[in-house]
């Protein structure tokens, strides 16, 4: 089993050789020896030892024999291998001596081989001259083909013309692209000069060709053969050049033409040229509308032709009815903006708006029944772009404003003239006075937000905010017209005659106006009047309220300067002939609407018991004993009744009045015990806070019975409780100054007497 010692100094050479097979020598020792411990580690397993070395000698002598076998047949290869690299050697010796000998045959045969070359230039010149011998026939002719492709073209024979066009231009490239491969330059100058003609001939055609592109739209309905011809034309052409541009590796001359390019070209010169480059146009009005209206009307008709008939006569790939739609859609773009460069009025400007954002798209125009489906500009950048369709209707709503002020100055003049005339103003069924100045205002507004709301929503709210601008304008000077108006009555009461009946009538009106607003906003969930715009309605209202209480002051003052008097305290009818002046308004009140009646009773009634008050404190009267007091306050609560009685009768609650203040002011007269005059002040400076001092005081002299202790007391608990105004209060004693006492004089640093 173990190998012998000479066995592995045999092997000690190839182990250093081969370290790999040493490890793998080892490693199968050790399993070898491992294995065998395993088999025969038993006494019983000793016996089979003998045959094991038998069947392991037999094994290793099999192997032996198939290694020498197999190293045997290597070596038969390599012996033949080494013989076939001797033999190749001796061959390739051989062809070496062979070419060294061809080489010095070819070295003794370099004369010769000149002589070939002189031979070779003479046979080119020879196939040059044959060459031309044979096309000597065409190109004498060329001239004469000229002529004849000239007549041709004369009698727009053009496809017969074309062939023979090609045919020479055929000639022509071929003589110069073999001249181009022999790189003679000079002759190609030569061909070049006598091919001139070629140059004519295509411009010739050309020339008839685009004529007939440029009458397509009318030759396509009259004689479409024609048309059909120069395309036919034109694609060849474009073949050619397609042919050149891939395959050749020359060039002829005027190549490539690209007559589908010049096609494309013209037709859109065409469409564009006679109608939207025509000299300037009246860009006003019916000027403006019929030029709209014949570009709708020709641009469908011819697109009408164009789907219909032009589509049938060219190629599919030329996309024949899309070019010419993008082609309408980009030349409109451009013409719009032409014409909006103009300074148009509102109606040029409303009219192309209308014609660009709705006509365009509707079925009269690009959605007409007899274009769909084929024809489609959705695809199509916007006729007029978001920023040009605002800009433009902002000038819309600077044009539509300028007019409105315009009709609104007009309508102011002839209101104010109105109120100077002999005569009333008008009334409705109800009896309420009133002018034709709302209605006007309303429909002229409406209708300009209603003919807004034909384009877009962003133009109707354009218009509509310009509207309540206008409108709030119009308030404000409407109210300055109302206080000249005022100012020329106060100068002259006789004028105007009807002021009164005038002034009503301005109530209503302004009252129908703040009703109507909020009809004028185009969403109808949103009925809010703007703040400013009430604010101007309230203004006008209360300078016309103003207008009016001034004159019934006037007509009260001459009865209240005789308030407090001896005559009015022993029982005058001087009460009674104010609750006629009151009465008198009254029924001039009723000639307006119930919320401004309501109104005016009220503020007529704060406006008597103010003055009431004014006069019974400005020219105070001093009780001199207990019966005047008595008396006073006997004339106080019969006046004060009778008022109140008035204005409950003409339809003011009393909880609306302000002549309660008499009442209590004839509380503080009649109190009896002066002392108590204190709380009775707490309880009416808390009732009236607006209420000073000086009123009180001016109170307590009419008392006539007040102490200065008293005094004292009762202004010192007014300083001790200051009364704010609450919301909602109606000043009544704020407006009432009364006389400022007079101060004992006092010498310096002495006591007053």
């Amino acid at each position: 089993m173990g190998m012998s010692a000479g066995d592995e100094r045999a092997a000690s050479p190839r182990d250093e050789e081969w370290p790999e097979a040493e490890k793998a020598e080892k490693l199968a020792r050790g399993a070898a020896l491992k294995w065998a411990s395993g088999v025969f580690y038993r006494p019983e397993k000793l016996e089979g030892l003998g045959h094991y070395r038998r069947r392991e000698t037999q094994r290793n002598n099999s192997i032996q024999s198939r290694l020498k076998s197999t190293v045997q047949t290597y070596l038969e290869g390599v012996s033949a291998g080494l013989e076939q690299l001797r033999s190749a050697t001796q061959e390739v010796q051989g062809v070496c001596q062979d070419l060294g000998a061809a080489r010095w045959a070819l070295l003794d045969s370099a004369d010769h081989f000149q002589g070939l070359q002189q031979m070779r230039k003479l046979m080119e010149e020879h196939v040059q001259l044959a060459s031309v011998v044979q096309v000597l026939p065409q190109i004498f002719s060329v001239h004469e083909a000229f002529s004849h492709i000239l007549q041709l073209l004369h009698g727009q024979h053009l496809l017969e013309a074309h062939v023979e066009l090609m045919m020479v231009e055929q000639l022509r490239d071929d003589i110069l692209s073999q001249l181009h491969l022999r790189g003679l330059s000079g002759a190609q100058a030569t061909v070049l000069s006598y091919f001139s003609g070629l140059q004519d001939l295509n411009e010739s055609l050309a020339k008839q060709l685009w004529d007939i592109v440029g009458s397509s739209l009318r030759l396509v309905r009259e004689d479409p053969v024609l048309f059909v011809t120069a395309v036919r034309i034109i694609e060849r052409e474009e073949k050619i050049d397609d042919t050149l541009l891939l395959e050749a590796t020359f060039l002829p001359p005027g190549r490539p033409k690209g007559w589908r390019q010049k096609f494309y070209q013209v037709l859109q010169d065409t469409i564009t040229g006679g109608r939207f480059h025509a000299p300037r146009l009246d860009a006003e009005g019916p000027g403006l509308a019929k030029h709209l209206a014949a570009l709708q009307k020709d641009i469908v008709c011819e697109l009408r032709v164009v789907k219909d008939l032009m589509v049938q006569c060219v190629p599919a790939h030329y996309n024949i009815l899309s070019v010419c739609t993008a082609t309408y859609h980009q030349a409109l773009t451009s013409h719009l903006q032409e014409i909006l460069r103009e300074d148009l009025d509102k109606q040029g400007l409303f009219l192309l708006l209308e014609w660009a954002l709705r006509v365009y798209h509707s079925p009269e125009m690009m959605a007409h029944p007899d274009l769909l489906p084929e024809v489609d500009v959705s695809a199509l950048d916007p006729l007029m772009s978001s920023e040009l369709v605002d800009q433009t209707e902002k000038r819309y709503v600077m044009k539509v404003k300028a007019s409105v002020f315009e009709w609104m100055q007009r309508t102011l003049e002839v209101e104010f003239k109105e109120w100077f005339r002999e005569e009333e103003p008008e009334t409705d069924h109800q009896g309420f006075f009133q002018s034709a100045l709302p209605a006007i205002v309303m429909q002229m507004l409406n209708e300009n937000i209603q003919v807004a709301s034909l384009i877009t929503d962003s133009l109707q709210q354009k218009i509509y905010n310009m509207a309540l601008e206008e409108l709030e304008a119009f308030l404000g000077g409407l109210r300055e017209a109302l206080v000249q108006c005022g100012k020329e009555h106060q100068q002259d009461r006789a004028v105007p005659k009807y002021y009164i009946s005038h002034l009503l009538a301005v109530l209503n009106n302004n009252l129908a106006l703040s009703n109507s607003v909020s009809s004028l906003h185009p969403d109808t969930a949103c009925r809010e009047v703007p703040g400013s715009l009430q604010a101007a309605l309230d203004r006008m209202q209360k300078k016309a309220t103003q207008l009016l209480l001034e004159e019934l002051l006037l007509d009260l003052q001459p009865l209240c300067l005789q308030l407090p008097s001896r005559k009015w305290l022993s029982g005058s009818q001087l009460v009674g002939s104010m609750c006629e002046v009151i009465d008198k308004y009254a029924k001039d009140f009723s000639r307006v609407r119930k919320p401004v009646f309501t109104l005016l009773l009220a503020e007529s009634e704060l406006l008597v018991a103010n003055q009431y008050l004014r006069a019974l404190l400005q020219r105070k009267m001093v009780c001199k004993s207990r019966e005047e007091r008595g008396q006073l306050c006997h004339r106080l609560l019969q006046d004060a009744t009778q008022l109140r009685e008035l204005f409950c009768g003409l339809g003011l609650d009393r909880g609306q009045q302000s002549l309660e203040a008499v009442f209590a002011l004839r509380e503080l007269i009649c109190l009896k015990d002066p002392a108590l005059l204190s709380l009775e002040v707490l309880g009416f400076i808390t009732k009236y806070p607006d209420v000073s001092d000086e009123h009180i005081s001016t109170l307590l002299d009419i008392r006539g019975d007040v102490s200065k202790e008293v005094r004292h007391v009762v202004l010192e608990m007014m300083a001790q409780h200051p009364q704010a105004l609450p919301e909602g209060y109606r000043p009544i004693f704020s407006t009432i100054l009364v006389p400022v006492p007079e101060l004992p004089f006092c010498l310096r640093k002495g006591k007053c007497a």
